[in-house]
C-alpha cells in the first residue's frame, strides 16, 4: 500500500477538524422553547383606535402549494381585515416561526405575491417611526390585473429588526456562534388602491395605532428593541 504524504495527512486532519467544529458550533438551542409563549389570536386586539375587524372581507388566502410551506415554516398565522370610520381598509398578515435557520427562513412578499400571480412593480426600503423608536421596513406595490396593492412589511429575527438580507444573516450567524436558534417573525399590512404614497401614510398610522394598544411585551415580540427616534 502507497504510504500516505504528510501533506494528504495534514490535509485530511484539516477537513476533519473542520468538519468537528462545525458539528460542535452548529445551533440546537431555540429561543422560543424558553421564551414566553405567543398567541397571535389573543395578542392582537381585534379593535384600536378607529379600527375594527371587517369580517366581510378576507385577506389574500394562499394556494394550496404556497399553504404548505408556510404551515412548515411559521407555527402562527394571523391574517385580518381592518375597516375605519371612514371606510378606509387595511389587510393585516402576521406569522410567527420558532425555527429561524437555514431551512426555515421568513417567506418574504417579494417571493409569496408572485406565487400568487402577482407582479411586484416596485420594490424600496424606508424607515418607520413606531412611536417607541425607528425600524426598518419595506414597501413594495403589487399588482395582479387592476388590483394594485400597496404593502408594507418588516421582519424580526431573534429581538431585531433587518429587512435586509445581508443583516438578517449577520443576525442569524450571531445567534449561531452562541449555539441558538432565533425565532422571526413578518409583520404585513397592504390596501387596494392605487396611490401608493396614501396607502403607505395609512399602513403606518394603522401600524403605530396598534402597536400602541398592545401591552409592552406584546410590543417589543412585533419589533424588538428599535432605535431611538432622532
Amino acid at each position: 500500500m502507497k504510504a500516505i504524504s504528510a501533506k494528504h495527512f495534514i490535509i485530511g486532519l484539516c477537513m476533519l477538524t473542520a468538519a468537528g467544529l462545525a458539528m460542535a458550533l452548529k445551533p440546537t438551542a431555540r429561543i422560543a422553547d424558553k421564551a414566553p409563549s405567543i398567541d397571535l389570536e389573543t395578542m392582537i386586539p381585534k379593535q384600536f383606535g378607529d379600527w375594527t375587524i371587517d369580517k366581510a372581507v378576507m385577506p389574500l388566502l394562499a394556494n394550496p402549494e404556497t399553504e404548505a410551506l408556510l404551515s412548515r415554516i411559521y407555527n402562527q398565522t394571523l391574517s385580518r381585515t381592518y375597516t375605519n370610520a371612514r371606510g378606509e381598509r387595511i389587510m393585516l398578515s402576521i406569522a410567527y416561526g420558532g425555527d429561524q435557520s437555514n431551512a426555515m427562513q421568513v417567506h418574504k412578499p417579494e417571493v409569496c405575491y408572485p406565487a400568487q400571480g402577482f407582479e411586484i412593480l416596485k420594490n424600496s426600503t424606508a424607515t418607520f417611526s413606531t412611536g417607541s423608536g425607528v425600524i426598518p421596513v419595506r414597501r413594495l406595490v403589487a399588482t395582479q390585473g387592476q388590483r394594485i396593492e400597496p404593502i408594507t412589511y418588516w421582519t424580526t429575527i431573534g429581538d431585531a429588526v433587518a429587512v435586509n438580507s445581508v443583516k438578517w444573516k449577520l443576525n442569524q450567524l450571531k445567534y449561531g456562534l452562541t449555539g441558538k436558534i432565533p425565532d422571526g417573525l413578518l409583520f404585513r399590512v397592504s390596501s387596494i388602491q392605487s396611490d401608493d404614497t396614501a396607502a403607505y401614510k395609512m399602513q403606518e398610522d394603522f401600524a403605530r395605532a396598534l402597536l400602541g394598544a398592545l401591552t409592552p411585551s406584546g410590543r417589543q415580540r412585533l419589533i424588538g428593541h428599535p432605535a431611538p427616534t432622532t
